[in-house]
């Protein structure tokens, strides 16, 4: 395999991919905290209704991260599925 030089388009698409990444996973921090607040609020809205009582934002955390560990590996599964539907045969 031939290396390939540093002002190649191969390596300009390959750091643009990198730092895409570094600055996904550097805003999934602060969006677990507006996460956590938000199901907090809305745990306090639908309380009454639903049945149980509000809690507060610790516990708003701890479901929060039940939720992402649930639901993360899902979303990484479904989002490495090809799309064939533009493909013709």
């Amino acid at each position: 395999m031939l290396p390939r030089s540093v002002g190649s388009p191969y390596h300009a698409g390959e750091e643009a991919r990198t730092l895409s990444d570094f600055v996904k996973v550097v805003t999934a921090g602060p969006m677990f905290f507006v996460s956590a607040w938000v199901l907090m609020i809305f745990a306090g809205i639908v309380d009454k209704d639903v049945g149980f009582r509000p809690f507060g934002y610790i516990a708003a955390m701890l479901v929060t991260i039940g939720l992402w560990l649930a639901v993360a590996p899902a979303i990484g599964a479904v989002a490495r599925v090809p799309n064939v539907k533009g493909r013709r045969h």
